[in-house]
C-alpha cells in the first residue's frame, strides 16, 4: 500500500498538483471558504473522505458475501485503498475540477495538494476501519450522523458533493455560497 500511495503522489504531481499549499503546510484548514481549503493536510471535507472508507467497506462487504468470499479483510482494505487513490487522481483532473467550478459553491478550486489528497485516502483508511468495527446497521447511523453535521457545518457533505457533481442545483448552490 505504501508504494500505491507513493505512486499516486508522484501522479498527482505529475497532473499539475502542488506538494504542499504555497503559505506553508499546516495540518488542519477548517475554513471551507478561504483559499486555504483542500491545501493543507486535512479540512473539513476530510469527513468526506472518511465516509468514502465507510462506503468502500459496504460494498466490499457486498462483494465478499456475492463473489469474493474468501478475500481476507487485508484485501479488501486494499482495495478500498486503490479505490480511494483512484478517486484522488479523478477529483483532481482537469474534468472534475471544472465540474466542480460549474456546479458546486466551489468557484475558485484549484484542486487539492499532494498533501491534501494523502490525508484524503488516510482519512478513507480511517473510515473503512471504523465501518468494519461498528458493522453494518452502526456504520449508518455514524454515515447518516456525519452527513447531518457537515450540512450544518460546512453546508455541504459527500451525498450532496455527488448530487451536484451530477445534477447541480441553483438552489443548493446559491445556499452553499461562503457569506
Amino acid at each position: 500500500m505504501t508504494a500505491m500511495l507513493a505512486a499516486t503522489a508522484v501522479l498527482l504531481h505529475a497532473e499539475g498538483r502542488l506538494w504542499i499549499c504555497s503559505c506553508g503546510l499546516h495540518f488542519w484548514a477548517g475554513d471551507t471558504c478561504s483559499a486555504n481549503n483542500s491545501q493543507q493536510f486535512l479540512d473539513p471535507y476530510s469527513f468526506t473522505h472518511v465516509l468514502h472508507g465507510v462506503v468502500y467497506f459496504w460494498l466490499l462487504a457486498l462483494v465478499v458475501k456475492l463473489v469474493l468470499p474468501r478475500l481476507r479483510p487485508a484485501g479488501q482494505l486494499c482495495l478500498a485503498v486503490t479505490a480511494a487513490c483512484l478517486w484522488e487522481l479523478l477529483e483532481n483532473s482537469t474534468l472534475i475540477i471544472q465540474r466542480y467550478r460549474e456546479t458546486t459553491a466551489a468557484l475558485g478550486y484549484e484542486g487539492d495538494t499532494v498533501i491534501n489528497s494523502l490525508g484524503d485516502i488516510l482519512c478513507c483508511v480511517a473510515g473503512f476501519m471504523i465501518a468494519r468495527r461498528l458493522g453494518l446497521r452502526r456504520s449508518v447511523l455514524a454515515f447518516v450522523g456525519t452527513e447531518i453535521v457537515l450540512l450544518f457545518w460546512i453546508r455541504d457533505s459527500l451525498l450532496l458533493d455527488i448530487l451536484m457533481l451530477v445534477h447541480p442545483f441553483a438552489a443548493i448552490k446559491n445556499w452553499q455560497l461562503c457569506h
